[in-house]
């Protein structure tokens, strides 16, 4: 029977091509949207697209899932992530199914995962185009000549922005953006009074959904910074919506420059 091995080294045996799929990853769920797979769970969180949205079971959230539901759905293969997902609850589900789980901190581990999906769902040469174009595009990204000091924030009060191993890292880098914070892990907590060094501020419009009425407090704080809202899924979702980062990067891009001193939404 074929063996499928996971991004933490596990190892999963699937006697078929899986006709029932549950997701507990909103960028996975649109991969697998995209890839033709046969899911019948979702999260709240799995927006796209917006037919599963409306119509598939939903089973929880990304890191509060409801073993009663998933049961009810009888899935044979659960797809996951080491870090959206609540590790005790999924060590749980693995026990009674097959869980395929994702690691993802770079553009390499999300093609390799695209690719590894697509051999979970029988669909590889679907899967090998889908990352060959996302290589595509960000092979032609080029990052801006003179790099901006950046903090890019998921969170307000306390402010968190986030370290050099995260996803959201590896695409500032890529657009030349220069992490604040490329010298911590994960998603540390920060003075934002203290970033006086800043050339830009990236609010992300997730998880924390910042709007216009923060705007005054960090331009009081840091009034050399500029300031700009940005898409976080375009930032964040390591799966088919790849697609769409590289040009909205270069959009981003075009607008930044390290004389710019107004604050200017994108």
């Amino acid at each position: 029977m074929p063996a499928f091995t996971d991004q933490l080294g596990r190892t999963i045996i699937l006697d078929r091509p899986p006709g029932r799929i549950i997701s507990l990853v909103p960028s996975q769920t649109e991969l697998l949207y995209d890839l033709g797979a046969n899911v019948v769970g979702i999260t709240k969180f799995c927006v796209h697209p917006t037919s599963w949205f409306r119509e598939l079971p939903r089973i929880g959230g990304t890191k509060e899932i409801h073993p009663e539901k998933i049961a009810a759905l009888q899935p044979d293969l659960i797809i996951a992530n080491k870090e959206e997902n609540n590790r005790d609850q999924i060590e749980a589900l693995a026990a009674q199914y097959p869980v395929w789980i994702s690691d993802i901190r770079n553009l390499a581990d999300a093609l390799v995962m695209i690719r590894s999906v697509g051999e979970l769902v029988a669909q590889p040469q679907k899967a090998q185009s889908l990352a060959a174009n996302i290589e595509k595009g960000f092979n032609e990204l080029r990052p801006l000549t003179h790099p901006l000091h950046t903090a890019y924030f998921i969170w307000r009060n306390p402010w968190m922005t986030v370290g050099g191993d995260t996803f959201i890292h590896d695409m500032l880098e890529r657009c030349g953006f220069t992490n604040l914070f490329a010298a911590q892990s994960r998603y540390p907590t920060v003075d934002i009074a203290t970033l006086t060094n800043c050339d830009l501020i990236l609010l992300s419009s997730e998880p924390y959904p910042f709007r216009d009425k923060h705007l005054p407090e960090i331009q009081t704080l840091l009034p050399g910074a500029s300031i700009r809202f940005v898409d976080g899924e375009l930032f964040s979702w390591y799966g088919s919506r790849l697609l769409k980062a590289p040009p909205y990067f270069q959009s981003l891009q075009a607008g930044c420059h390290p004389e710019m001193g107004k604050n200017n939404e994108l």
